[in-house]
């Protein structure tokens, strides 16, 4: 259909009054329009198919908390959610190794320390280092040696003090994560004997499998022996301040079922008896224990809420005669915000905090066991 053709304006015909003010309103409205359509205040027709992205000049809030909300760390446990048929002799299992440290004195223990690994929040601009893989040429190591290639690793940071010498740098900027096992820095720069790598550590399951770094094609992958993030289920500094943990408490045992290991495990280093716990079974807290009517002192209290709440899992074995341990956020000045009078302690030690744990009370929820990787829920 043919459109009637417009009037051609010539440079030398004046304007007349009316039609200036129009051509002047008509511009200021579209130069409105522009910039509200710009900051994300009104949107065109079709916007519903193509949103237009707001753009902030502010630096991004993404919440510090490891792991997707959805992961094992961090979903509440339903109060319906299955019990292991193993549960009952398996937690009194437990419970006579609690009695067994306590007459000894060497725990059950909080470590906050020594064995406990450094955790590194990095900005983006942290400068990347080469953190070079021993034996980096075979080649099942090489995608982890790739990983290893830049990693924000800030001045200063120190393993952990024990034979693992684990270390872990999260950068949330990045949504990446890297940690270390046996981690040294010698003459040429950091080395590793072994550790990990993490992509959209925002969306992860939390455990290393396929999806966690491009070119993983195990899940071999990480500084403890389960493939479960050494920083996963650590107590931090800023939960233990505020007295709210608000995720799982990963916790190592003296000697882990030989053989076979649970979901969200996905290896096992384990060298005990097959009434043994396995690594990766989750424990939690009956849901209708009532812990208010216990007095707890106010670290067993958070931890006791936070098993209840989110529930346990095992990470890793400590080895035969050592004892349970839980971890905390190490601290540059060591135990003192732990140990010391009107620290996170309360001026008691870890054992002593544990001690009136509702150990009793705890429940073995229904184990996915696996002899080999991956596992899957």
């Amino acid at each position: 259909m043919a459109t009637e053709p417009r009037p051609i304006l010539h440079e030398k015909e004046p304007l007349s009054r009316y039609a200036s003010f129009l051509v002047v309103t008509l511009i200021a409205v579209a130069a409105i329009l522009i910039v509200l359509s710009v900051s994300g205040l009104v949107s065109w027709p079709g916007g519903d198919e193509a949103p237009r992205k707001r753009v902030s000049s502010e630096p991004s809030r993404r919440p510090l908390r490891l792991f997707d909300p959805d992961s094992v760390w961090n979903r509440p446990l339903p109060s319906s959610a299955p019990l292991d048929p193993s549960s009952e002799p398996a937690v009194a299992r437990l419970n006579r190794e609690v009695e067994r440290e306590l007459q000894e004195g060497i725990g059950p223990w909080i470590d906050a320390s020594r064995c406990s690994a450094p955790l590194h929040v990095v900005s983006a601009g942290q400068a990347a280092v080469h953190v070079r893989l021993t034996d980096s040429g075979e080649s099942w190591r090489a995608g982890l040696a790739r990983a290893f290639r830049r990693v924000p690793m800030p001045p200063g940071a120190e393993p952990s003090d024990c034979s693992d010498a684990q270390l872990t740098v999260w950068q949330p900027e990045t949504d990446k994560l890297w940690e270390f096992f046996h981690l040294r820095k010698e003459k040429k720069g950091w080395q590793a004997d072994w550790g990990g790598a993490m992509r959209n550590v925002s969306l992860s399951g939390g455990f290393y499998d396929s999806h966690s770094w491009a070119g993983l094609s195990t899940s071999d992958w990480g500084a403890t022996a389960t493939s479960l993030p050494v920083a996963a289920g650590i107590m931090r500094i800023v939960e233990l301040r505020e007295g709210t943990i608000d995720h799982a408490l990963a916790m190592n045992v003296p000697t882990a079922r030989a053989g076979e290991f649970s979901w969200p495990a996905q290896r096992t280093d384990g060298i005990g008896s097959a009434s043994d716990l396995a690594e990766g079974a989750r424990l939690r807290l009956d849901p209708d224990l009532d812990l208010a009517s216990l007095d707890l002192p106010p670290l067993t209290r958070a931890m006791a809420e936070a098993a209840q709440k989110f529930g346990i899992v095992v990470r890793d074995q400590t080895g035969p005669g050592n004892g349970i341990s839980f971890f905390g956020e190490p601290s540059k000045t060591q135990s003192r915000p732990y140990a010391r009078a009107g620290g996170f302690y309360g001026g008691m030690t870890p054992t002593e905090l544990l001690s009136s744990f509702p150990w009793t009370h705890l429940e073995l929820l229904k184990m996915n066991l696996c002899r080999s990787g991956p596992c899957r829920r």
